[in-house]
Formats: C-alpha cells, structure tokens, sequence
C-alpha cells in the first residue's frame, strides 16, 4: 500500500531525482516533472524495477512556463486524486558577478529560482487550500543565510526570497497545510560538480538526499542538512560580521 503521493520537480537530475529513488524506497508514489522527459523515462524504469508496485507518472514541464505549470499540477492532483506533498526543486545555478555585463545569466537563475517558484507555489497551494492538507516542501540553500559575493550573488538572493515565501506561509499557518524549508549544504550535482572538487563540506548525493529527506519525512518547518556542519555554520553566516562570512564561504 502506498504511503501517499508525492510530486518533485526538476526531477530528471540532481537532487531531485536522488529524492525520488527515496521516496520511492520509503513506500511512496511519485509524480516527476521536468523538462528532460527522456531521463525522467530512464529514472522511472529503474525506480519501477526496483519497486513494482510503485506508480511513477511522468510529466514535461517547464517551470517558466506559467500556464504549464498550473496545468501539470492540476493533472497530477486529478491522476493521483490527492496530492499528499509538493516537493519545489527545480533549479538553476547560473550567475555572475553583478555589474559585469551577465545580466542574461542572473536573471534568467532570478525567473527560474524565484518567479518560476512564486508560481509552483501558487499551483500546489491551490490544491492543498481545496484538499484541505497538503505539505509543501521548498529547496532553499545555505547561501540564502546571507548576501553572497560574486558569482552566486543572485542564487543567493531567490533562494532567500524562496524561503521567505515559504515562511510567509509558515506564518499564515493555513489549516490542514504543512510548510517545511530546507537549506541545503553543498551536495554534489549536476549544478556544482565543476566546482566540487576545491569546495569545502562537499558531501555525495545520496548522503546529502537522505538527510534532506529525513528532514522533510518528519515535516521540520525548517532544516539546514546535512546537519553537521551546517547547523552552526548557518548560525554563524546568519549572525556574524560580513568578514567573516567571507572566509566561511
């Protein structure tokens, strides 16, 4: 018997189609989204060898499509018939410092990260408000912490306007509707495997994944994984002076 229903997009790579093999080990049904449907086809077929009583539906989205996405969300709450959690990952980590004429980069990271998520968020909350439950699940990052320098300037800034959204909601507290914010630390994907190498508390994906999926599995409003060591370096790049924070990151 399933344990419930839960939708991830940008799920055909990265972290997102790590939490699906999870998820999928834990008992659950997955609807996957993303724009690259062939990996998501690839990932269904190993999911559903390893599980075969699983369901994993499959969907093309782009999540800068506005009209896709309320359209993807409504079709999978109407395939499923309940959507049990919404799980926002979808994500780009493009960027350059500002000023240094790559404004194509750090807007196009801006409308994909913040906007495109304003509008996942607006879909899956829709469908949560008419369910009466749902738990909303959105992917921030450590760097939403602080203003960050250079290239990931504005990365930064929509993965905290990403967890602002989600503690609007926290604040709301709408009824029935669980909002967890998770921040992760640096996990090796796609996005980051050029730099992994001379970046410091790197750790693999499926060690990253479990301890976000532990995090989401018991619905912690908010939570900084792994833990160790970004828990007090969370702390810290929240609270102390700016020089500091350069040396931390």
């Amino acid at each position: 018997m399933s344990k419930g229903t839960i939708v991830i997009t940008g799920a055909s790579s990265g972290l997102g189609a790590e939490m699906a093999r999870q998820f999928a080990d834990l008992g659950y049904d997955l609807g996957l989204a993303a724009r690259r449907t062939e990996r998501l086809d690839d990932l269904k077929t190993e999911i559903t060898a390893k599980h075969p009583n699983a369901r994993v539906e499959l969907k093309a989205l782009d999540v800068n499509d506005d009209e896709a996405v309320f359209r993807v969300f409504k079709e999978f709450a109407a395939d499923f018939g309940v959507l049990d959690r919404v799980i926002i990952n979808a994500g780009l980590g493009k960027g350059a410092p500002l000023g240094t004429g790559r404004y194509d980069a750090n807007k196009q990271t801006a409308m994909t990260n913040f906007v495109a998520a304003l509008a996942q968020t607006e879909a899956a909350m829709e469908i949560f408000r008419a369910q009466g439950s749902g738990h909303l699940v959105m992917i921030s990052s450590v760097s939403a912490m602080r203003g960050m320098r250079k290239t990931i300037t504005t990365y930064a800034a929509t993965k905290a306007g990403v967890a602002a959204l989600a503690e609007g909601l926290i604040n709301e507290n709408v009824k029935g509707v669980d909002v967890s914010i998770i921040y992760p630390g640096y996990i090796l994907s796609e996005m980051n495997e050029k730099v992994a190498q001379r970046t410091k508390f790197m750790v693999d994906t499926k060690t990253g994944v479990k301890a976000i999926v532990n995090a989401i599995e018991k619905r912690k409003q908010k939570a900084l994984v792994p833990a160790w060591p970004w828990v007090p370096l969370g702390f810290a790049l929240k609270n102390a002076p700016m020089g500091v924070v350069r040396k931390l990151m």
